[in-house]
């Protein structure tokens, strides 16, 4: 199941990878052209960062009283690149090419399909 979402999260455009982690920061699969190590060294930090973004996403809940949880997905976009996550899967996209409205619709409806 999960090769089939990584091939439709590669057809986003300028998607140079994609992949599926566990909560616990496993890589279970992934596709594009990076190394294994560097896959799983980003799985770890997709976990890591999913988690972190829970707690935020909780504490602006609780102090501000908007609604900020469940959390939904988040971004990092740097230098050339962004990679974006939502559940347990996540895209490396060429920046200059990336349409985050478009990424997360895609996430979304990929997750969840």
């Amino acid at each position: 199941m999960s090769e089939a979402k990584l091939e439709r999260l590669m057809k986003i455009k300028g998607a140079i990878a994609a992949g599926h982690f566990s909560a616990d920061g496993k890589l279970l699969a992934y596709k594009g052209d990076i190394p294994k190590e560097i896959a799983e060294m980003v799985a770890k930090m997709c976990a890591a960062n999913t988690l972190t973004a829970e707690m935020q996403a909780d504490g602006f809940s609780a102090l501000t009283k908007m609604k900020w949880s469940p959390l939904h997905g988040w971004a990092v976009a740097a230098g050339d690149y962004a990679v974006c996550v939502m559940d347990h899967y996540g895209v490396f996209v060429k920046l200059s090419e990336a349409d985050f409205n478009a990424i997360f619709k895609e996430l979304g409806e990929t997750v969840r399909s």
